[in-house]
Parts: C-alpha cells; structure tokens; sequence
C-alpha cells in the first residue's frame, strides 16, 4: 500500500521500460507563495485525527505507492467512476482506505486557497505525515504534481503488484516505473506496520498450487496458526490481520526479521528471499540500525513520489478529488 533527498530539482530521467520519463520539476514549498499554509494545513489536520486512527498511516501510505504506480503520482487513484471503471474500482483498490479523509483535507485547502493544492500533493504530503506522527520515518517531500482526469481500472490491475507476485514479477512492475530492486527492499518495508484481509494471502493457506495444498515457503506453524485463529477458510474476505504481528503499530525491522523466518504475510513477501540481490538487502538492512533503514527508506518514498509526474500545463488542480472533471 515506497524519494531523493539529494537529488537536484531540475533533474530528469527516463523511466525503464516506460514511454514517459520521471519529471523532476517539483520542488519543496512549491506553494510558499500560492498557499502559504498549505504543507501546516496538511500537517495539523493528520496531526488532529491520527491519534484516533493511527492505521491510517499504512492506508496512505499504500494509496500514495497504489496512485504512483499507475499514471505516475496524479492523484488518479481517488476520482470516482460511474460505471465503475476508475482505478479505485480495480482488485488492488478495493481494499484501499482513506478517500474521504484526503477529501476532508482537500475541503480544507479548497477553502483557504481554491484551485491551487492538487490533489496528488494532499497524498504524498498526508501519507509521510501521517507516518511521522506515528513514529516512523520522515522523507522530503518537494510539491507542484498536478493532477491527471484519466483513471482506468485496467491499468490499475495491470500495474500495481499483486501480493501473490513471484520475485519476477516484482522486478518488472517496479523496473516499470524506475524503480530497482533495492527500492523493492526498502519499500516493502511499509509492510512492517498495517493489516490485510485474508482474501489477499489465503490461497497460501488453502490452494496454493490449485490442488488443496499450502504454500511450502510459508512456515509451517505461521500457517497453522492463520488458519485456526485468524483466516478459516479460503473464502474469508472480512478478516482483517496483521501484516507484522505484535509490531504493526511501530515502524520497525521485525518485518525483516519475519520474512527470513518465513512469516511473511504475502508470497510477494517471501518471494524477496528468492534473489540474492533482495535477500542481501534484508540482511543488510538487518545489521544496520533502525535510523539506516529510517534514512534509506526515505530516500525510496522521495523516488517513488516522484515517478512520471505531471507538472506545469500537463495536469490540472482538480477542485474535487473524486471528480475528474472538477
């Protein structure tokens, strides 16, 4: 559901494997003279609400990676469809959280300064604001995205990593959108606070191999204890569990450590282990302390906000961020 702190603003790079490059023409405090209070309205109102929905930094944070890797960060995540083609309308979107509370804060802005905050910028800033205030890491986060009125389901389910992702898989979808292997380590990272539903793993547990089997990268005991305590049957798609259990609320390391231990929740979690690139990784973030990984981490969610934006007359300020045409 994670760029650059020493990157120049006026770089710019192409993409691997895509058609449009990586626009670098963002920049911090972008609206100091538009909307001078627009980054500390932000901040005040995800300081104001978090603390009575602390799993809010994990929904943001996964919608900002969820809108980034489709479009580029547009903010193209949140418009609605009513045909229910949109992107929030495909598989990996439906178990996204924190539209209207981007919404709440977009009224805010639209208040104080209309048309000017778009709503891409409200995500990328709100998700490392709410991590913060949850004790996480902070990351730079330069400002000027505009917002794209394209939004296709299909692209969606076509680009965002499914967590049933073998280690191929993942290195092409992020190689997709300039990202390496290292920046797939870190950004799985987000994975240490948060819940699922069971719907996303289960076929671990129940049908992995489409004959009744388990997945035998899954630990044994691990495995059996979702089964009788958290997730029933293949069918389950209510449950909710934790992604780093007994952490999921402190943005930490044990994440690292499960994986190795073959606890990760999703095969795209284990299937880290099957690269020694991605395994070396782990490790090395492992004999390191939590400010590395903290720092190292940011510099991945500083990169990812920054792929294929739209900036200048290549987007627009929508007015609703639901709306595409607003």
């Amino acid at each position: 559901m994670n760029y650059l702190r020493a990157i120049s603003l006026s770089l710019s790079f192409f993409l691997v494997g895509m058609v449009g490059p990586i626009q670098a023409q963002l920049q911090m405090n972008f609206y100091a003279n538009s909307c001078p209070n627009a980054e500390k309205i932000v901040q005040d109102f995800v300081s104001n609400h978090i603390s009575n929905a602390p799993s809010l930094a994990a929904a943001l944070i996964r919608m900002h990676f969820h809108d980034c890797f489709v479009r580029g960060c547009d903010g193209s995540v949140l418009i609605n469809s009513t045909s229910g083609n949109a992107e929030r309308d495909a598989t990996p979107n439906l178990t996204v959280r924190g539209f209207g509370f981007i919404d709440a804060i977009k009224a805010v802005l639209e208040a104080q300064c209309p048309g000017i905050v778009s709503c891409a910028d409200i995500i990328a800033l709100a998700s490392r604001d709410a991590v913060v205030f949850t004790g996480g890491p902070n990351w730079s986060v330069p400002t000027g995205r505009r917002d794209g009125r394209i939004s296709n389901a299909s692209e969606a389910l076509a680009n965002i990593p499914p967590p049933t992702s073998n280690i191929t898989n993942l290195q092409t979808l992020f190689a997709n959108q300039g990202l390496d292997l290292k920046d797939l380590v870190l950004l799985s990272g987000a994975h240490t606070i948060g819940v699922s539903h069971c719907s996303s793993f289960t076929n671990r547990l129940y049908n992995f191999s489409g004959r009744g089997d388990q997945d035998p990268a899954l630990d044994s005991a691990y495995a059996a204890n979702l089964k009788s305590r958290k997730c029933p049957s293949l069918n389950d798609n209510k449950t909710i569990v934790e992604m780093d259990p007994g952490s999921r609320k402190t943005f930490d390391l044990s994440y690292y450590q499960l994986v190795l231990k073959r606890r990760g929740l999703f095969q795209s979690d284990s299937a880290l282990t099957t690269n020694p690139t991605t395994l070396s990784n782990i490790n090395r973030i492992l004999t390191g302390s939590v400010e590395s990984f903290f720092s190292e981490f940011a510099k991945s969610m500083e990169k990812m906000g920054r792929i294929n934006v739209k900036t200048g007359s290549a987007g627009v300020v929508r007015r609703q961020c639901s709306v595409a045409n607003s």
